[in-house]
């Protein structure tokens, strides 16, 4: 131990006695429940660098798994901070699954490898376009219909089996599709992609699935490429992302998983935190199973907010209690304005007088629940000559004042000028998930979009408390809560605070 100690002190240094004990248990299944602004990948990172160092992990053969690529962008970078191997892997699983494809697909088959359709673009909705010419719905609903076939392949439901599933679990179809009606048109969506030779993330998750769980050489190739596996976000889990995971770990027992149960956001594609509740009982006994409450981004008044809204959860047992350790800061400001443009001005003005104290646009974010709400924030912005730009589920937005090349050229010119003052965000909370800043507004709390649609009790709620949750913790400095009570166009208030508001 003396050996192991020494080794380590330089790379753990600037861990905490709970990460350094996480970083520490090289070997067996290890869970680590790691709260909002607990430093995982600081710890996930040092862990993977230590083992590798020690020579007790192949780097050649270290994989590290997660949901983005600006994530896994950021674990080889800490890692190559750390002086790790360049051989390390850090990818989506996606990417991970296309490399594997791509490298046995001449063994596979003699045809040329599918064209990879990276987003539900024109070339699928074309295809889907072509399918639907026989059922009667707008083009506003053809995405309706793809996330749902989206949602039957990671869920692995077949679609013989789909009617039978909506029966059993009370789900609708998109664009009022009878259940049969809708099995019948994701058949003939597959059968259009595949006389154009094209294939979309999840299709290769399902060929390279097919490929492992054929006996053989090739998928035995594949599965002796993975030595140690570590799963950052385990909460969002898919089922077919599971059996994938399942299949290139076959009996090796060296996976170390990372998540947390308050952050599951994503149910409605088929995401579970299921896996990660029962990972002890599916891969146990586990080596290590440890937790990560100590959030180092916001102050203690964010903090206790967040952990008081959790509290008032039926789940409130399966999530953790975060401690804070930055110094006291401001309290969570809740603020009602008369209607949407009021409130749109009221938190540009907050956002400019900050910016005249000194605190750098980039610090700030407007976080919305959903994309229709980000129009008029932006406008109040560019009013009080905020520059910002856009995020929403489906990546960044350049700001959308910049609307022909002249304007284009002279918000990029802008910005070179304030590299150090950078743009402020404007995004959906969702696609805010695993960033952070010194400033955060939450706009539109109430009723109907925060949570949206006002659920009944059960997991649809949950679903929205966990996103407001995420919301909440992406706030380092000050958190600023807002609603308003009706809209422009009519002089009634209609609105009721949302639910999730809490006093003190």
């Amino acid at each position: 131990m003396v050996g192991v100690s020494t080794q380590s002190d330089d790379i753990f240094a600037d861990l905490d006695a709970s990460q350094r004990e996480a970083a520490l248990v090289t070997q067996g299944p290890v869970r680590i429940i790691a709260g909002a602004g607990a430093g995982k990948t600081r710890t996930i990172t040092h862990r993977i660098a230590y083992a590798c160092k020690l020579g007790q992990w192949n780097p050649d053969k270290t994989v590290a798994v997660t949901f983005s690529v600006k994530a896994a962008d950021e674990m080889q970078l800490r890692l190559q901070q750390l002086g790790a191997s360049s051989t390390i892997t850090t990818s989506t699983f996606h990417s991970l699954a296309l490399k594997q494809l791509r490298g046995i697909w001449h063994e596979l088959c003699d045809t040329a490898f599918p064209r990879l359709v990276e987003k539900p673009g024109a070339l699928t909705f074309r295809a889907m376009k072509r399918v639907l010419r026989t059922v009667d719905i707008e083009d506003s609903q053809v995405r309706d219909v793809m996330a749902e076939i989206a949602w039957m392949k990671v869920s692995l439901i077949d679609p013989s089996d789909y009617s039978r599933v909506c029966a059993a679990i009370h789900r609708e179809p998109p664009a009022n599709i009878d259940p049969d009606r809708m099995s019948q048109i994701m058949t003939m969506f597959e059968e259009e992609k595949t006389a154009r030779n094209q294939i979309d993330f999840n299709d290769m998750l399902l060929i390279d699935c097919h490929v492992l769980q054929t006996p053989g050489e090739l998928a035995s190739s594949i599965r002796s490429t993975i030595g140690h596996l570590t799963v950052d976000e385990y909460q969002d889990l898919s089922p077919l992302q599971h059996r994938l995971l399942q299949l290139w770990l076959g009996e090796n027992k060296n996976i170390c998983v990372v998540g947390d149960p308050a952050q599951t956001v994503y149910s409605f594609a088929g995401a579970t935190s299921y896996y990660l509740k029962n990972f002890d009982q599916e891969f146990g006994p586990l080596t290590a199973d440890l937790t990560l409450n100590t959030d180092y981004r916001s102050t203690p008044q964010i903090i206790r907010y967040a952990n008081k809204l959790l509290q008032g959860s039926q789940e409130r047992e399966d999530y953790i209690k975060l401690d804070a350790v930055k110094q006291a800061g401001k309290r969570v400001e809740t603020t009602v304005y008369a209607d949407d443009i009021a409130e749109a001005r009221g938190v540009a003005r907050r956002i400019a007088k900050l910016v005249q104290h000194g605190v750098a646009m980039k610090d700030c974010a407007v976080l919305t629940r959903v994309n229709s709400q980000q129009a008029v924030i932006c406008k109040a912005l560019h009013e009080e000559g905020i520059r910002y730009r856009v995020r929403t589920e489906s990546g960044w937005h350049n700001a959308s004042l910049a609307s022909s090349t002249e304007a284009r050229k002279a918000l990029m010119e802008s910005l070179e000028q304030h590299e150090d003052q950078g743009v402020a965000t404007v995004s959906t909370i969702h696609a805010a998930k695993g960033l952070e800043f010194s400033h955060v507004w939450i706009v539109g709390c109430s009723e109907g979009l925060i949570p949206f649609s006002s659920p009944q009790v059960g997991e649809a709620l949950e679903e929205e408390r966990r996103l407001f949750y995420v919301g909440v913790t992406r706030a380092e400095d000050s958190l600023h809560l807002s609603f308003s009570q009706g809209s422009a166009s009519s002089s009634m208030a209609t609105r009721q605070a949302s639910r999730f508001l809490l006093r003190g």
